[in-house]
């Protein structure tokens, strides 16, 4: 006999951690053998074209405290401005990327080629990017938001000329570090807040 429907309660909502990394990354967690490697490694192979970059920041709470369990996927063009599947793209680059934030320091690293600008629909330029999707323990539902790189040219971007706050625009900009080297933070909330994305 089917139990009647009206006796089952709503279940909890659920977040993405602590196990999310056991599924997803299954080698990073030392858990070896699942796959050969875990998907989404590297956004890049050998011979990949264009300047090749390391990006590392953190993810930090409302407090100031760094994650150290956040789960990050990055999809990003080639060095061209193209997306794997367009005519003309590398065949070295994926664009997707899945990596997790160090256990103890917290910080993350994803090691890449610089996006070239991307023409959209109706011939519009969107600055060079990196597309982030953020989990981790807390969080219901993945964030969105993008890495741009300070010093490009930014005015033709629809995206970053529809945000209102002018002055928070710079939280979706890494800063040099050095020849090849990018530093960009991720506030959750609180003073410099990153903007995130409902797309």
């Amino acid at each position: 006999m089917v139990q009647p429907l009206d006796t089952l309660t709503e279940t909890a909502s659920q977040t993405a951690g602590p196990y999310v990394h056991i599924g997803c990354l299954p080698s990073f967690t030392g858990i070896e053998g699942v796959y050969p490697e875990d998907l989404g490694r590297s956004p890049i192979a050998e011979g990949a074209a264009g300047e090749r970059i390391t990006i590392r920041g953190h993810i930090y709470d409302a407090t100031g405290w760094a994650l150290r369990d956040a789960m990050i996927e990055s999809w990003q063009a080639d060095a061209a401005g193209r997306y794997p599947g367009q005519a003309g793209a590398d065949p070295a680059v994926t664009g997707f990327a899945r990596f997790a934030c160090d256990g103890e320091s917290g910080e993350w690293r994803l090691d890449t080629v610089k996006p070239g600008p991307v023409r959209g629909r109706g011939g519009q330029v969107w600055a060079p990017h990196i597309a982030l999707w953020i989990v981790a323990r807390g969080i219901n539902i993945g964030l969105q938001t993008r890495i741009y790189f300070a010093g490009d040219d930014h005015a033709s971007d629809p995206l970053l000329a529809r945000i209102e706050q002018r002055p928070r625009v710079e939280t979706l900009m890494a800063r040099p570090e050095g020849e090849g080297a990018w530093r960009f933070d991720i506030r959750l909330r609180g003073e410099g807040e990153t903007v995130f994305l409902d797309l």
